[in-house]
């Protein structure tokens, strides 16, 4: 059985240390950040993985998936709950990850990765299905998203932007000033 509370503990720890180096400090925005990153990368790895590996996994996403951050204004991505940092990155790093990490001695059923003496095959393999499951989505998302975009619009007018989603289009607000 994987230790999902050792992935996300790693997760946490390598996203606090990353972002008090380049930012200065560390801040609980950050530690619940690098938490879900840790969660994330081990979930593809469930049941496949044991003994230290997840605490290895957990780390490595969280460092990588705070690194990704970089990504969002680089790129000028809408995305104030950092999905792409943590959920698009962490799973991409799970899944090739599992490629080095699987052992069948945890489970009989599975493979060896590369660092247990199944050689390159599975990493090769995970690696392959990362970059199809990212293709397929992409072309999926962006043909919904053309079409969602010909009918109704994908983003509200630059004004209700600025007014705030709540009242102008919904005419409540959710916090008093």
């Amino acid at each position: 059985m994987v230790n999902t509370h050792l992935a996300a503990a790693a997760g946490m720890l390598g996203w606090l240390l990353i972002e008090r180096k380049r930012a200065g400090h560390a801040t609980t925005l950050g530690a619940a950040s690098g938490a879900v990153a840790g969660l994330v990368a081990i979930t593809p790895c469930a049941g496949f993985v044991g003994g230290a590996s997840p605490l290895i996994i957990g780390a490595i996403a969280g460092v990588l998936c705070y690194a990704a951050l970089g990504l969002k204004s680089k790129f000028n991505f809408d995305d104030s709950l950092d999905v792409i940092a943590v959920h698009l990155i962490g799973g991409i790093i799970g899944t090739i990850l599992l490629g080095l990490f699987a052992s069948t001695d945890v489970n009989e059923g599975g493979f060896d990765g590369l660092f247990y003496g199944g050689g390159a095959e599975l990493l090769i393999d995970q690696t392959v299905a990362a970059v199809a499951v990212l293709a397929y989505s992409f072309v999926v998302t962006f043909i919904i998203a053309k079409v969602i975009d010909s009918t109704m619009g994908l983003r509200v007018e630059a004004v209700a932007e600025r007014t705030g989603l709540d009242q102008s289009q919904h005419a409540e607000s959710a916090y008093q000033a």
